[in-house]
């Protein structure tokens, strides 16, 4: 072997073992990078068990992460979020159509609301350092997040019970959020998720453009059979009742574009008990409470069908929502006396339905206590005046 070979050879051999010792201590330098971040994040505290690389497709995966809100006064722990393995990488699909952004896969993610007795004022919740955190985690823009078997939680431990209610088995799959696939769709992007709420079934679809620069966007959800009984604490908690019986189910949906929106809301209650034998180890107050809640209940039932139920819809500019109270009671008074409403999304709004004006007849309240349309028009007129003050200022 000539010297020039030679020579060569040990400058390949020296670069293969340089990979080879950057691909070793690589995992290592990043964890406790990664590490050294979550726990320097202003009103949070995190820490990650492991990190693994693969150079090959070009991602990386965090084992074991959670972050904790932080109270700066006590040094209190709160958890926020957590998941068993986050794996980061770039999105091959997007890539292959000139475009070089990342994918986010969550497996087992849990992320906590909490509500607090006492929020010191003193502290500042900086949301930007969780936005940083994403940015340092994933450089590139992300274009698809799949999420499985999350769980969403709200706790409050200053009620008495102590409320801690939780959406589990999430599913979500979110594709095309920053429009990588050359698509000519209004609606490029996509969110499609599913869930388990207290032996009921959550879905949720959207479209939507998240590069308009006015909201731009198509949804519909339903919320099927939860079992009210599982929520007895956050109705004891809240409402000072709790449930013997009864099913609950919504259906929502709602379209924005140019600045508005337009929607409604659907709740149904099923075979709702809220007095019965169970009670009777309550104290006489409690007993008068529920007794008047259940006749209330009564009252707007519709009797044929067993069922409470009111469909609330709702429209404006994403500046100033605007939803009629009175529209909403109106509702309950017809679907108690006339007619149930059906248990399904009516597949009337979308991205059209929002520049058409609704047309519906006005209830017997809204003609009595609703605004009329000089006074809407007096309101808007104020609200711009307002608006221009600030801007000059």
């Amino acid at each position: 072997m000539t010297p020039k070979k030679r020579r060569l050879w040990i400058i390949l051999d020296s670069v293969v073992l340089l990979l080879v010792i950057i691909r070793l201590i690589l995992p290592y330098v990043v964890l406790r990078l990664v590490n050294d971040r979550l726990a320097k994040m202003k009103g949070y505290y995190g820490h990650v068990e492991d990190i693994d690389i693969a150079l090959l497709r070009g991602a990386y995966k965090i084992d074991s992460i959670y972050l904790n809100k932080l109270d700066s006064n006590t040094n209190k722990q709160t958890p926020f979020f957590s998941a068993g393995v986050i794996d980061l990488s770039v999105e091959w699909k997007a890539l292959f159509k000139g475009s070089v952004v990342g994918e986010m896969v969550f497996e087992r993610p849990m992320i906590t609301f909490t509500k607090d007795k006492v929020e010191p004022t003193k502290v500042t919740k900086d949301s930007s350092s969780f936005k940083d955190l994403k940015d340092d985690l994933m450089p590139l823009q992300i274009n698809r997040v799949e999420i499985n078997d999350g769980t969403i939680k709200y706790r409050d431990d200053t009620s008495k019970p102590k409320v801690d209610i939780a959406l589990t088995n999430a599913q979500v799959l979110a594709l095309n959020l920053r429009n990588s696939y050359d698509s000519s769709s209004r609606l490029p992007a996509s969110i499609n998720a599913t869930a388990n709420v207290y032996e009921g079934d959550l879905r949720l679809n959207i479209k939507l453009n998240p590069l308009a620069e006015e909201p731009t966007f198509d949804l519909n959800t339903e919320i099927k059979n939860t079992n009210l009984v599982k929520l007895n604490e956050f109705f004891q908690a809240y409402a000072k009742v709790d449930v013997n019986k009864g099913r609950f189910g919504l259906y929502a949906e709602a379209a924005g574009k140019d600045g508005r929106f337009k929607g409604y809301v659907k709740p149904l209650i099923q075979d709702l008990d809220i007095l019965g034998k169970e009670d009777r180890h309550d104290n006489i107050l409690r007993k008068l409470w529920e007794g008047v809640v259940g006749t209330v209940g009564e009252v707007f039932e519709n009797q044929r069908e067993d069922q409470l139920a009111t469909k609330v819809p709702f429209e404006g500019s994403l500046k100033n929502p605007d939803s009629n109270t009175w529209q909403a009671i109106g509702a309950v008074l017809q679907n108690a006396f006339i007619r149930a409403i059906q248990p399904s999304i009516d597949q009337e709004i979308s991205l059209a339905a929002v520049d058409t004006k609704s047309d519906e007849k006005k209830t017997f309240l809204q003609k009595v206590f609703g605004k009329k349309d000089k006074d809407k028009k007096d309101d808007k007129k104020d609200e711009d005046k307002k608006d221009k003050g600030k801007k000059k200022k």
